[in-house]
């Protein structure tokens, strides 16, 4: 069984972006240079703030689309519950 991540991508304009993986390390370095085209490329989303672990496809999938409809406030408390510095 493989695992999957939920994560969490920022830049210093507070930009949030939500994604899913099945390779956290590989992901977040290609986001931080800058190897994917799309958003995160457009808006400088460098900065990794929220993951979890989940453990099938189909859960993360339900908890990304799940985090994606939340409020924005939301996001930012859950963000700053893992973050607590």
């Amino acid at each position: 069984m493989k695992n999957f991540y939920v994560y969490t991508m920022t830049n210093n304009s507070k930009t949030l972006y939500i994604g899913i993986t099945n390779d956290l390390i590989r992901r977040v370095y290609e986001h931080k240079n800058k190897l994917i085209e799309g958003f995160t490329k457009k808006y400088n989303l460098t900065k990794l703030v929220y993951y979890k672990l989940i453990n099938d496809a189909e859960s993360a999938i339900k908890r990304e689309k799940r985090l994606k409809n939340w409020h924005r406030q939301w996001k930012i408390n859950l963000i700053e519950s893992v973050n607590k510095d």
